[in-house]
C-alpha cells in the first residue's frame, strides 16, 4: 500500500469564547483523523460551521492544534515547522484576494513566490517559470497575464491565479478552501477541471474543502463528511454518494437531489432543525437533536467511526448496530 502523503491523527482545535463573566470553549474540530494519499483528491464536506476550514488552517500552520498530530511527507509537523515544509502544502483561499495583492501586477506575487520557494532559479528562469505556471492553469497568453492587475481578471481567472501561485513552490499537496463557492455555476466546472489536471498531470494531491456535494462528486476520489467538528462518514466518493449511511449524509444528499430521479421521489430524511451545541458540548452524538434514528445511547455516548467495508466508515450507533 502507498504511504499517505498526509496523516492527521486525533486532531482537535478549540477556541476560548465569551466575555469577562461568561467563558466557554468552542470545539471547532474534535478528534479528527484521516489520510490523503499521493495523487489523490479528498473532499471535506459539510455545512457551514462544521470545521472544514479550521482543519485547513491548522494544516497550513495558521492555527496551532489544541491536540493531535499532523504527519506530512513522513515528518511530524509542530508549531515551529520550517517554511520549506509548509511551502509544500500551500493553501488556495475562498477569496483570491486573500493571497494576491490587489495593487500590484499579477506577475509580482507570482515571481515573489518563486524567489521565496525556488531560490535556485535566476531572474530569467523565474520569469519563464511564472509564464509556464499561469499557462498550466489555463491563463493564456501567460506573458500578457503577468502584466495585468488583479482587478483586470475575472473571478474565475483570479482563482486560477491562486492555484498558479500555489504551484510556485512545487507542492505535494494543495489545500483548496471553497475555491469555487464565489464563482458562477458556469465557471466552476473549468476550475474543477484545473484541479483534476493538477492531480493527473502534476501528481499533486488536493484536500478540497466544500459544502457543495455536486462539485465533490465530480472532482474527489474520496469524501469525508464532517458535522460539528467531527467525522460522521468517509469513503470513496462513488460509494458515499450511492449508499450514504449516516443520517446527516443522507440529509446533505437530500439538499442536492439527483436530477435523474423523478420529482416525486420520496426521501426517508427528516431534519428536525436543531443546531449543534459546539460550545462546551456534553457527551453524546451532536447530531442527535436533528436525527430521525436517535436512540437512548446517542444522548449519552459519542459514536466513533467504525468500518462498514474496507473503504467506508460511519460514526452512528443506529447504523453500526441496527
Amino acid at each position: 500500500m502507498t504511504e499517505p502523503i498526509l496523516r492527521v491523527s486525533h486532531l482537535s482545535r478549540y477556541f476560548r469564547v465569551g466575555g469577562f463573566r461568561s467563558k466557554g470553549t468552542l470545539h471547532a474540530t474534535d478528534d479528527v483523523s484521516f489520510d490523503v494519499a499521493p495523487g489523490e483528491i479528498v473532499a471535506l464536506v459539510g455545512e457551514s460551521g462544521s470545521g472544514k476550514s479550521t482543519i485547513a488552517r491548522v494544516l497550513a500552520g495558521l492555527y496551532p492544534p489544541t491536540s493531535g498530530t499532523i504527519t506530512f511527507e513522513g515528518k511530524t509537523l509542530g508549531k515551529k515547522s520550517s517554511r520549506q515544509v509548509r511551502g509544500h502544502m500551500p493553501m488556495v483561499f475562498q477569496d483570491p484576494f486573500g493571497s494576491i495583492n490587489p495593487v500590484l501586477r499579477v506577475g509580482h506575487s507570482l515571481l515573489r513566490s518563486l524567489t521565496l520557494h525556488r531560490p535556485e532559479l535566476d531572474k530569467q528562469a523565474r520569469q519563464a517559470e511564472a509564464v509556464a505556471l499561469v499557462e498550466k492553469v489555463g491563463l493564456l497568453p501567460g506573458a500578457e497575464v503577468l502584466l495585468r492587475y488583479p482587478h483586470e481578471l475575472s473571478g474565475g481567472q483570479r482563482q486560477r491565479l491562486g492555484f498558479a501561485q500555489a504551484l510556485a513552490s512545487k507542492p505535494s499537496l494543495i489545500l483548496a478552501d471553497e475555491p469555487v463557492s464565489m464563482l458562477d455555476v458556469s465557471i466552476r466546472i473549468g476550475l474543477l477541471n484545473v484541479m483534476k489536471s493538477l492531480r493527473d498531470d502534476e501528481g499533486v494531491s488536493l484536500l478540497y474543502i466544500t459544502h457543495d456535494l455536486a462539485s465533490a462528486r465530480y472532482v474527489a476520489d474520496r469524501m469525508i463528511v464532517l458535522y460539528a467538528g467531527r467525522i460522521v462518514e468517509e469513503g470513496r466518493t462513488d460509494e458515499v454518494i450511492a449508499t450514504p449511511q449516516h443520517p446527516y449524509t443522507r440529509l446533505l444528499m437530500a439538499t442536492a437531489p439527483d436530477p435523474r430521479l423523478p420529482l416525486a421521489a420520496d426521501t426517508d430524511v427528516e431534519d428536525l432543525g436543531e443546531p449543534p451545541k459546539v460550545i462546551d458540548p456534553e457527551p453524546g452524538c451532536l447530531f442527535a437533536p436533528r436525527c430521525p434514528l436517535v436512540m437512548d445511547v446517542c444522548r449519552t455516548a459519542t459514536p466513533v467511526p467504525v468500518a462498514l467495508s474496507t473503504t467506508q466508515r460511519v460514526a452512528c450507533f443506529a447504523v453500526a448496530n441496527p
